[in-house]
């Protein structure tokens, strides 16, 4: 029988559905098990699928943590980026961008699980590309918006932006840290305006200017 438009545009959009629910099933068990344990065995059985029929969407494991790695990268930009673009305000936005991560993790606990797991992994695959890009990327939206808050005169301009920038990150990467020591992620949520706080009076600009 003969394909029709109709046909292969229904193949297609199953196609994409069953991709998505496998990536949607590797972010919810990373936050249950450690990344590197996670079988292909195990995916496919939360997918409620055969191992061949998970194949027939992702030739192998590799292809399946690079479309992970890529809806990572994509909600970040989605869902993390996009709320700092909403204020015009250099230190607002910080403080915007900040918590909307700290949410997203909140949602999704696999994430620095298994954004940690790709990063420790000898060699250069694709999903390690990936999140390496993705947390420069992230870094250089940082800084771009210390020095439009310094040129707005909200942050100091005598900070050091590319160090500032560290802090910023790894004051996420603490809380998730001690989220996860205290088997509380959900605390995160709760603790974010506080850190944010301490973060900010850190880089704020003085009333003079300075």
């Amino acid at each position: 029988m003969a394909t029709t438009p109709d046909s292969t545009k229904r193949a297609y959009q199953r196609t994409e559905q069953r991709q998505s629910a496998t990536i949607e099933a590797v972010v919810h068990l990373c936050g249950e098990q450690d990344p590197s344990t996670l079988t292909t065995n195990r995916i496919a059985q939360k997918v409620g699928v055969s191992q061949g029929a998970l194949f027939k969407h992702f030739p192998n494991k590799s292809s399946l943590w690079e479309s992970v790695a890529g809806w990572v990268a994509g909600q970040l930009t989605t869902r993390v980026f996009s709320v700092a673009d909403q204020h015009e305000e250099a230190d607002k936005a910080l403080e915007a961008m900040f918590l909307a991560h700290i949410g997203f993790i909140a949602r999704h606990p696999g994430i620095p699980r298994l954004m940690l797991g790709e990063l420790q992994k000898p060699g250069n695959q694709p999903a390690k590309r990936i999140i390496r890009q993705t947390l420069a990327f992230y870094r250089q939206k940082i800084v771009a918006l210390l020095h439009l808050g310094i040129e707005q005169k909200c942050i100091s301009p005598t900070i050091d932006t590319e160090a500032a920038a560290v802090l910023y990150i790894g004051a996420i990467q603490g809380l998730v840290v001690q989220a996860m020591v205290g088997g509380d992620i959900m605390s995160i949520e709760e603790s974010a305006p506080r850190i944010f706080k301490l973060y900010s009076a850190s880089i704020r600009a003085s009333d003079d200017g300075e």
